[in-house]
């Protein structure tokens, strides 16, 4: 008794090995095979766009690639950068994309394409516009289908109750539209989230506690601040079977109440100066199956 109490006590929740999970049935193919790519800080610096088209190459030698998964952060920085430095920054992404790739990306926005400089709140491409206008997005959370599988793309970068920095959330109107969205997906169709800051993950507990605490600390930056409320959606959604995200530059999966939240390493590694950790830069291969399951695995490239 005192040991069922335990397990439930613990809600469920599994730190696991980043090994790939296997197809109900070895010998049927995938519907989907997807790249991963996520906080690649493009930048004409650190050898970084020849490092980039390497790994561009590299996706594009893995057999049948449908289409790559953006996770955000796609050139280096735009916090309080002057439109100079910013177009540098996007024309290099867009020059990189068009000579070196082949295979349709589609994206979510990280918190390094947004414009945050305070002094420039009045200017029509402020915050998110001017990412969305580079990448073609009408909305910044959207969702398609592909093969039998839904594809969920939301924002999770937002500005901090302070109004300066941001924090990991959807906000009540991006929820709704969520909640909806699982709610008219069949009960069938198995779901993938993708996201730029992680919904869940144990990435955050790698470093050591301080000197004098007892306690960790998760910053509303590093992770999605209304964890609770989407796990509680999902929950009531058996067909969401897998959410990615990147920000923290570190690998890790979690497993909880049957889903797997995986954060994925950082095509830039540690910024393009190599390892973050023990995390070589990389991306992620997922293979997708008509049953709902999925192989995956992480590929340094």
């Amino acid at each position: 008794m005192q040991r069922r109490s335990l397990l439930k006590n613990l809600g469920g929740l599994l730190l696991i090995p980043a090994l790939p999970f296997k197809s109900t049935a070895a010998d049927i193919k995938p519907v989907l095979r997807v790249a991963h790519l996520t906080d690649i800080h493009l930048k004409d610096k650190w050898d970084a766009p020849a490092r980039f088209v390497k790994c561009l190459h590299h996706v594009q030698q893995q057999k049948g690639v449908d289409f790559i998964l953006n996770g955000g952060d796609v050139v280096f920085d735009m916090n309080k950068e002057n439109m100079d430095t910013i177009n540098t920054q996007w024309n290099l992404w867009h020059k990189t994309i068009k000579a070196d790739s082949s295979i349709p990306m589609h994206y979510v926005l990280g918190n390094h394409d947004i414009w945050w400089n305070e002094n420039d709140k009045e200017q029509a491409i402020y915050g998110k516009k001017y990412s969305m206008d580079q990448l073609l997005l009408t909305t910044p959370y959207y969702s398609f289908i592909k093969n039998g599988w839904k594809f969920i793309m939301l924002d999770s970068v937002h500005l901090d109750i302070d109004g300066t920095w941001y924090i990991g959330k959807l906000g009540d109107e991006q929820f709704s539209w969520l909640e909806n969205e699982l709610k008219t997906t069949p009960a069938t169709m198995p779901v993938c989230v993708l996201s730029h800051i992680p919904i869940l993950s144990a990435t955050l507990m790698v470093d050591d506690i301080a000197a004098g605490s007892n306690k960790w600390e998760i910053l509303g930056g590093d992770m999605h601040t209304d964890t609770a409320k989407i796990i509680d959606l999902f929950y009531r959604h058996q067909n969401v079977k897998l959410c990615l995200s990147g920000h923290i530059h570190l690998r890790d999966k979690v497993v909880y109440n049957n889903v797997t939240y995986i954060c994925n390493g950082a095509v830039s590694g540690a910024w393009w100066e190599g390892n973050k950790r023990e995390t070589a830069p990389g991306y992620g291969l997922i293979d997708f199956y008509a049953d709902g399951s999925f192989s995956e695995q992480y590929v340094n490239y």
